[in-house]
């Protein structure tokens, strides 16, 4: 039986997934791992849009 978890809790999970990835991958890019995260976490592509602006901007600061 699988457990039903908010919508937010699985925006954390895969931004903290995308992080840990990209500090032991660094040679993955940033869209193969959005990728990986959204069917990981059955992120809907607004989630993915918004977590994909989150790291850009990180990485551009």
């Amino acid at each position: 039986m699988s457990t039903i978890m908010p919508q937010g809790e699985l925006v954390r999970k895969a931004v903290a997934f995308i992080a840990e990835q990209r500090e032991q991958h660094s040679e993955k890019s940033l869209t193969c791992l959005l990728d990986e995260a959204g069917m990981r976490f059955n992120l809907p592509p607004l989630d993915a849009a918004a977590i994909e602006r989150l790291f850009q901007k990180k990485d551009s600061a």
